[in-house]
């Protein structure tokens, strides 16, 4: 289980009890942000690339740990570097 930091813990205090606002316009909101999302994941292109063996092994043994596929974990990998957050 994850835990939760101490922003995290004052929402999820304020949720339980019923002290959130309503946000006008959630549902316009909502379908613009998956919009983006969608937009922003489209998979529209494909590669083929050669690694080293040893490599592509510790790639699936990761992304198995992680509990995705391994071209997800990769697509995921090369999307952070190209949007420079490789931390």
């Amino acid at each position: 289980m994850n835990k939760l930091d101490i922003e995290e813990k004052e929402i999820l205090a304020a949720y339980d009890s019923g002290k959130t606002p309503s946000v006008a316009g959630v549902k316009k909101e909502l379908a613009r942000h998956r919009k983006v999302a969608e937009s922003t994941f489209k998979k529209d292109a494909r590669i083929n690339i050669r690694i080293a063996s040893r490599d592509l092994r510790a790639l699936q043994k990761r992304a198995l740990a992680e509990g995705i596929p391994y071209q997800t974990l990769i697509a995921s990998i090369l999307h952070k570097y190209a949007e420079k957050r490789t931390t």
